[in-house]
Protein backbone atom coordinates (compact mmCIF):
# COMPACT_ATOMS: atom_id res chain seq x y z
CA UNK A 1 0.00 0.00 0.00
CA UNK A 2 1.01 3.46 -0.82
CA UNK A 3 0.41 5.82 2.17
CA UNK A 4 0.21 9.75 1.70
CA UNK A 5 2.70 11.18 4.41
CA UNK A 6 1.32 14.65 6.09
CA UNK A 7 4.07 16.22 8.25
CA UNK A 8 2.78 18.14 11.60
CA UNK A 9 3.41 19.97 14.17
CA UNK A 10 1.40 21.02 16.88
CA UNK A 11 2.39 23.11 20.13
CA UNK A 12 1.87 21.18 23.13
CA UNK A 13 -0.11 22.73 26.25
CA UNK A 14 3.58 23.00 27.71
CA UNK A 15 4.88 25.12 24.90
CA UNK A 16 6.68 22.85 23.23
CA UNK A 17 6.30 21.74 19.59
CA UNK A 18 5.52 18.56 18.76
CA UNK A 19 6.28 17.07 15.15
CA UNK A 20 4.79 13.79 14.01
CA UNK A 21 3.48 11.92 10.68
CA UNK A 22 0.14 11.49 9.74
CA UNK A 23 -0.22 8.40 7.14
CA UNK A 24 -3.40 7.56 4.93
CA UNK A 25 -4.46 5.76 2.27
CA UNK A 26 -2.50 7.76 -0.64
CA UNK A 27 -6.22 8.46 -2.00
CA UNK A 28 -7.04 10.25 0.74
CA UNK A 29 -7.89 13.58 -0.26
CA UNK A 30 -9.88 15.28 2.72
CA UNK A 31 -7.41 17.31 4.71
CA UNK A 32 -10.47 17.71 6.73
CA UNK A 33 -10.03 14.06 7.88
CA UNK A 34 -6.90 14.04 8.30
CA UNK A 35 -6.91 16.83 10.53
CA UNK A 36 -9.64 15.14 12.04
CA UNK A 37 -7.00 11.84 12.39
CA UNK A 38 -4.80 14.10 13.95
CA UNK A 39 -7.20 15.26 16.61
CA UNK A 40 -7.67 11.70 17.49
CA UNK A 41 -4.42 11.20 18.68
CA UNK A 42 -3.79 14.27 20.19
CA UNK A 43 -6.75 13.08 22.91
CA UNK A 44 -4.36 10.18 23.30
CA UNK A 45 -1.50 11.70 24.37
CA UNK A 46 -3.70 14.21 26.07
CA UNK A 47 -3.56 17.21 23.89
CA UNK A 48 -6.77 17.38 22.72
CA UNK A 49 -8.21 21.15 21.92
CA UNK A 50 -5.08 21.97 20.61
CA UNK A 51 -5.18 23.36 16.97
CA UNK A 52 -4.60 21.25 14.17
CA UNK A 53 -5.49 22.66 10.48
CA UNK A 54 -3.46 23.51 6.89
CA UNK A 55 -1.25 25.64 9.69
CA UNK A 56 0.34 22.82 11.46
CA UNK A 57 -0.31 20.33 8.78
CA UNK A 58 0.44 19.54 5.35
CA UNK A 59 1.02 16.98 2.84
CA UNK A 60 4.44 16.23 2.40
CA UNK A 61 4.70 13.12 -0.08
CA UNK A 62 4.07 9.47 -1.11
CA UNK A 63 5.77 6.50 0.60
CA UNK A 64 5.02 2.75 0.96
CA UNK A 65 3.97 1.54 3.57
CA UNK A 66 5.39 -1.17 5.82
CA UNK A 67 2.98 -4.36 6.92
CA UNK A 68 2.24 -2.81 10.15
CA UNK A 69 1.32 0.77 9.01
CA UNK A 70 -0.41 -0.66 6.02
CA UNK A 71 -2.46 -2.87 9.11
CA UNK A 72 -3.27 0.06 11.05
CA UNK A 73 -4.58 2.43 8.23
CA UNK A 74 -7.32 -0.71 6.75
CA UNK A 75 -7.97 -1.26 10.71
CA UNK A 76 -8.53 2.88 12.19
CA UNK A 77 -7.88 4.96 8.75
CA UNK A 78 -4.52 6.14 10.25
CA UNK A 79 -1.48 5.79 11.50
CA UNK A 80 0.62 8.13 13.39
CA UNK A 81 4.97 8.03 13.05
CA UNK A 82 5.97 9.82 16.30
CA UNK A 83 8.38 12.05 15.95
CA UNK A 84 9.86 14.82 18.62
CA UNK A 85 8.14 15.62 21.69
CA UNK A 86 5.26 13.48 22.03
CA UNK A 87 5.27 12.86 25.33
Amino acid sequence: MKVAVWDTYVTRKDGKVMHFDILVDENTDDAGQVFEYGKQYLKTVLQEGQPLTSKECRFCHIDKAPADIENQILKNGFSIIEMENCY
